[in-house]
């Protein structure tokens, strides 16, 4: 619990606003925009519902061997099935209607002392766009649209037809400059499934000692969640990242099992572990990395070496190729 609620506020300081980026080395934020969700704060939420199925939610009676530990833990597979309902049942069944949002202008002609009202006409249910999803409205609702991300992915697709500079056109659709949370409250619910999927890989490493049952295990389940993932894309559940779909969860949990099988053969099977030696390193040094990443000391960083000139630099160069085309 003490370690998930430091993950969540730590995140809150990383992301909630209080570094300003990369050509600002002002520091602070304001309390009424502060963003709450991130991505160390859907790790929390998936941690801490990992661990209380892990607590609360097993049936251990001394280490059973072989298959037979499965049954000590069919309670998560109800706690997996139960979260899928319900995030679900809120994608696909609730209404939303058209909602409204304010728009800071820079010109002296705007309403609303330099802001604009700007209106996004919904009035559906079930739809999974970026205007009129169920998941955007939870977190309007839940956590306030001043405390949601600025500069969503969704800005990106060719209808808001993002200018070099990141601004958005007036005339684009008005969900184009609407603040979205890609780490929101609903899609968390799903994130939480992927953790507790991967706890029963956990499972099998610490009740199986051999390699071959061990493998075994893992290439089944790996599979099997890859396939239904297949088949949910095949009856209609897009792959969407951004509202962190079923089908999404499922094809990146399943891939993450079998890179999960290939390495334990290429690295304790065969001992080629001078091959895996650098995601070794980040793996320990990971949030420390995402640190230096998030609060911009590692771009400045990289930044202060360039050649000639200061904008002829490796940042820059990526964000001109990557970011700005």
């Amino acid at each position: 619990m003490l370690r998930a609620l430091k993950l969540f506020l730590f995140g809150v300081l990383l992301q909630g606003g209080y570094f300003h980026g990369v050509n600002s080395l002002t520091f602070g934020v304001d309390v009424e925009k502060i963003r709450w969700l991130g991505i160390l704060q859907r790790i929390a939420i998936g941690y801490i519902t990992a661990a209380f199925c892990e607590i609360w939610c097993s049936r251990i009676s001394g280490k059973d061997a072989g298959d037979g530990f499965l049954k000590n833990y069919y309670l998560h597979g109800i706690v997996i099935f139960s979260l899928s309902a319900v995030y679900l049942g809120l994608l696909y069944g609730l209404y939303v209607p058209d909602w409204q949002f304010n728009v800071q202008q820079t010109s002296s002609s705007s309403s609303l002392d330099g802001y604009v009202l700007k209106t996004v006409q919904c009035g559906v249910r079930g739809d999974l766009g970026p205007a009129c999803n169920s998941a955007g409205m939870i977190d309007r609702y839940v956590l306030g649209i001043d405390h949601l991300y600025k500069k969503p992915a969704y800005r990106n697709l060719k209808e808001c037809r993002i200018s070099k500079d990141g601004g958005v056109p007036d005339d684009s659709p008005s969900w184009c400059q609407a603040p979205f949370e890609p780490e929101g409250i609903l899609g968390s619910l799903m994130a939480a499934v992927a953790c507790i999927i991967g706890l029963q890989f956990g499972h099998v490493l610490v009740y199986l000692e051999g390699h071959r049952d061990r493998l075994l295990h893992w290439l089944s389940y790996s599979v099997a969640i890859l396939s239904l993932g297949l088949f949910l894309i095949f009856i209609g559940i897009p792959v969407n990242k951004q509202l962190y779909s079923m089908s999404y969860m499922l094809l990146t949990t399943g891939s993450a099992g079998l890179t999960f099988c290939f390495l334990y053969l290429l690295v304790d099977v065969y001992g080629y572990r001078f091959l895996t030696f650098i995601l070794e390193w980040t793996g320990r040094h990971s949030l420390s990395i995402f640190v230096l990443v998030t609060s911009n000391i590692a771009i400045i960083f990289i930044q202060g070496f360039y050649w000639k000139d200061p904008k002829v630099n490796i940042v820059h160069w990526m964000i001109s190729l990557f970011v700005q085309n």
